[in-house]
């Protein structure tokens, strides 16, 4: 008999109000970002590698289940260190992809070295996310696929081993994972690749310049001198150790509780030389009217209580989106987002459902083309529908710092990236 509370909807969650200043010092998971691309170099390297604080979080676990899926030895039972030790790649096998936009991208250039079939399928949304470029670059360099009329999920890879490579040209537009999904694999493949983006700019570069940072790390040889255009050799990728710095993504939301109630959030344990786009973050939050810090101590935001407007191009921190949106609504001024058309394609349409949510707590967004003009007026609680999208949780849990009586639909999704998000952030506003 089936589990009566398997498909039990999740309860509404009421976002906590802050009646002080929030105080807080943590040491948050590991980067989502960090540990997938640690996974896949790993189970494609010659030798054994561990992960030193890794994430434990859905999207990463099913990294890590669909490579042991492909025949990777992948240990996870020690939350603080995983070990991969790869194995020749065998199908038939299956991966699930959930809703992770770094597994269903990442996986098919790696399934394309299996000796056997693969299949990918996810949560009925994954079936909307955009595959086209990727797919059509892996045709391109010699990989046999079977797709759905739609263009992406669910699909097979029929591998046999290796992967001729070569040069290829696609548009990366709407998602950088389209390059970084054929860098990450290419060391492996016979000739390597050449990737020339041909369209509107490719988003989220600091993510581009983390694999083509980590891949050098593994020992490719990678050129990305040329603007647009990403050359990996093909070569030998050695097991190594990965630290795997704290989730700069997963801080944002307490960083903006730091601007909502003029307190304080300290990010415990952040590097001198990170990987993750720090630089545009502290432009960011200093222009929302934060001050930020990096020390000994950590990367630490301070506030004032009051959160500015802003005018912004956020191409290149578009996963932030949402929490920006949700600070702009709390703003003394308008803002205007821009640069993040391609986050309608994301866990769902963004900007839609940023807008459709915002509104319905009473202010004044507008949709644009490639982001949203926000006009902030008093503001009052009701329901905000998460869409299954962890930033879109984060966004509502920020107003409800401010704003009494906002009612998440379902706060279980912000497990894809941080599962202990809820705790953790009533804690905080409680001062415990």
């Amino acid at each position: 008999m089936a589990n009566p509370t398997a498909t039990r909807p999740p309860q509404p969650w009421t976002a906590p109000t802050a009646t002080d200043p929030v105080d807080l010092g943590v040491h948050l998971p590991g980067s989502k970002s960090i540990t997938a691309r640690a996974l896949v170099l790993s189970a494609l390297a010659d030798g054994p590698s561990t992960l030193h604080l890794p994430l434990r979080a859905r999207d990463t676990e099913l990294m890590a289940a669909g490579l042991r899926n492909l025949g990777i030895g992948v240990s996870t039972n020690d939350d603080n260190r995983w070990v991969v030790r790869p194995q020749p790649l065998r199908g038939p096998a299956h991966v699930d992809v959930g809703l992770a936009g770094t597994v269903m991208r990442f996986g098919p250039p790696v399934a394309g070295l299996t000796d056997g079939p693969v299949t990918f399928d996810g949560d009925p949304v994954a079936r909307t996310r955009p595959l086209g470029p990727l797919l059509g670059a892996l045709r391109a360099l010699g990989v046999r696929l079977d797709v759905a009329p739609t263009g992406g999920l669910p699909l097979t890879v029929h591998g046999t081993g290796r992967v001729a490579g070569g040069e290829v040209t696609i548009d990366a537009s709407a998602s950088s994972q389209f390059v970084s999904g054929l860098l990450l694999a290419a060391p492996r493949f016979d000739r390597g690749v050449v990737v020339r983006h041909q369209g509107p700019p490719v988003p989220s570069a600091p993510h581009l310049r983390m694999t083509t940072r980590m891949l050098r790390a593994a020992g490719a040889a990678v050129d990305d001198g040329t603007p647009d255009v990403w050359t990996v050799e093909p070569g030998r990728l050695s097991g190594r150790e990965w630290d795997i710095e704290p989730d700069l993504s997963g801080a944002v939301p307490y960083f903006a509780a730091a601007l909502v109630t003029g307190g304080r959030v300290t990010l415990r344990g952040w590097p001198r030389n990170s990987a993750q786009p720090v630089d545009q973050l502290r432009t960011l939050l200093h222009q929302l009217g934060g001050q930020v810090t990096l020390d000994a101590e950590g990367l630490t935001v301070r506030g004032t209580g009051t959160v500015h407007g802003i005018d912004a191009d956020l191409s290149e921190v578009a996963e932030l989106t949402p929490a920006v949106a949700a600070l702009a609504a709390l703003a003394d001024s308008p803002s205007k987002l821009r640069g993040v058309a391609h986050i309608r394609g994301h866990e769902t349409d963004r900007l839609a459902a940023l807008a459709r949510e915002l509104t319905g707590l009473g202010a004044d967004v507008t949709e644009t083309s490639d982001g949203l003009d926000i006009r902030p007026r008093p503001l009052h609680g009701g329901g905000f529908e998460t869409y299954h999208d962890h930033r879109m949780a984060h966004a509502a849990a920020i107003v409800g710092l401010a704003v009494p009586g906002v009612e998440l639909s379902d706060v279980t999704c912000t497990a894809k990236t941080q599962p202990e998000f809820p705790a953790l952030w009533s804690a905080m506003v409680a001062g415990d």
